[in-house]
C-alpha cells in the first residue's frame, strides 16, 4: 500500500536526539541547521522544570520522524553561549534554522503547545509536520462520503488508521461510513474496538451518537400518522417523542430539535428526562458549530434556566 504520511520510515532516536557542549555546539547546530531545524533545549540540573519539558520535547521530536532534530545543551557548562544568546531563565528552547534562531519559548509548557511550537518550526522550514498529509486524506475520505461514496470513504478511512491506528478522526469516520451502508452492527464493533486514548474523542463520541439514532430509525414511525396525533393530542409526549424520532430518521434534523424542545417545554422530567437526552445524543452527532447545535443548545439552556 502507498504510504499516505509521507514519511514512513523514522529516524532511530540517536540520530535525532543528543548533547551536545560548548565546544561541538558549532558542530551539532549551527552546521546542522543548514540542512533541517535543530531545537536547542537549554537545561540546568537544578532546574527542576527543565526535567518535566526535555523528556516530553525529545517524544515530540521523536514523533516528527526526522523533520527536525534536537540538541541538549547544560547551561552551567556553557556559560559563554548562554551569555550569546542572553538566555536569562530556564528551560529555554531555541530552534535554528540555517545557523540562526527562528522560534522558541521559556517555561515548562503542556504537550499540545510542545507539539505545536514543533510543527510551526518544521512549516517555518518548508517541511511537513507528521499528520498533514494525513489530515488531507481524511477530508478527502469525508467528501467521499458526504457525496455518497461510503465504500470509498470506508476504504480510505482503513488505509489512514493502518498509517495511524489512533487518528481518531479518520476512526470515527469508519464508523460513520458503516453506518451509511446501514452496516450498524459492524459500525459498533468498530466503534468497539478503538484505543482507549480515542475512546471519549469527540470524533468517536459523535459516531456513537450516530449509531444510537440510525438504531432508532429503524423502528421510528410514520411521520404523516405522527404529527396528526400530536396535533390532536398536544400533550400526548409519547407521540411528540416518537415523531421527533421520526423526523430525525427522515433527515428532518432541526424539525426533530423543535418538537424536543417542545416536549421538554411541556414535561422536562417526563419518562426520565428523555427530551433533553434525545437532544444531547442529537447535538452530539453533529459538528459543534452547526447552527443547528448553536440554536438547540441557546433554546434549551433558556428553557432549563426560565
Amino acid at each position: 500500500m502507498i504510504g499516505l504520511s509521507g514519511n514512513d520510515t523514522a529516524a532511530p532516536a540517536t540520530d535525532l536526539i543528543k548533547d551536545t557542549s560548548e565546544a561541538t555546539f558549532m558542530a551539532d547546530v549551527i552546521e546542522v541547521s543548514a540542512d533541517i531545524p535543530v531545537v536547542v533545549d537549554f537545561w540546568a540540573p537544578w532546574c527542576g522544570p527543565c526535567k518535566t519539558l526535555g523528556p516530553m520535547l525529545e517524544e515530540a521530536v521523536t514523533a516528527a520522524k526526522g523533520a527536525v532534530k534536537m540538541v541538549k545543551l547544560n547551561v552551567d557548562e556553557a556559560q559563554m553561549i548562554a551569555g550569546q544568546l542572553q538566555i536569562q531563565s530556564l528551560p529555554t528552547v531555541f530552534a535554528f534554522h540555517k545557523g540562526q534562531p527562528i522560534d522558541g519559548f521559556q517555561g515548562a509548557q503542556p504537550a499540545s503547545e510542545i507539539k505545536a511550537f514543533i510543527d510551526r518550526v518544521i512549516e517555518k522550514t518548508g517541511g511537513e509536520a507528521p499528520g498533514a498529509g494525513l489530515a488531507e486524506a481524511v477530508e478527502a475520505a469525508e467528501s467521499m462520503l458526504e457525496e455518497g461514496a461510503a465504500v470509498d470513504a470506508a476504504q480510505t478511512f482503513a488505509a489512514i488508521l493502518e498509517e495511524e491506528p489512533d487518528n481518531a478522526a479518520a476512526y470515527g469516520g469508519l464508523v460513520r461510513s458503516h453506518i451509511a451502508l446501514d452496516d450498524l452492527d459492524q459500525a459498533e464493533a468498530i466503534l468497539n474496538g478503538a484505543s482507549a486514548e480515542i475512546s471519549t474523542s469527540p470524533e468517536l463520541e459523535a459516531a456513537h451518537a450516530q449509531i444510537d439514532l440510525a438504531r432508532q430509525a429503524a423502528d421510528a414511525g410514520p411521520v404523516a400518522e405522527l404529527t396528526a396525533t400530536v396535533e390532536a393530542e398536544p400533550d400526548n409526549h409519547q407521540a411528540r417523542f416518537d415523531l421527533a424520532l421520526a423526523l430525525h430518521a427522515n433527515a428532518q434534523v432541526e424539525e426533530a430539535v423543535t418538537q424536543l424542545l417542545e416536549l421538554f417545554r411541556r414535561d422536562r422530567e417526563w419518562n426520565d428526562g428523555a427530551a433533553k437526552s434525545q437532544l444531547f445524543t442529537v447535538f452530539e452527532a453533529l459538528k459543534p458549530n452547526d447552527p443547528i447545535v448553536l440554536n438547540g443548545r441557546r433554546k434549551l439552556s433558556s428553557l432549563i434556566f426560565a
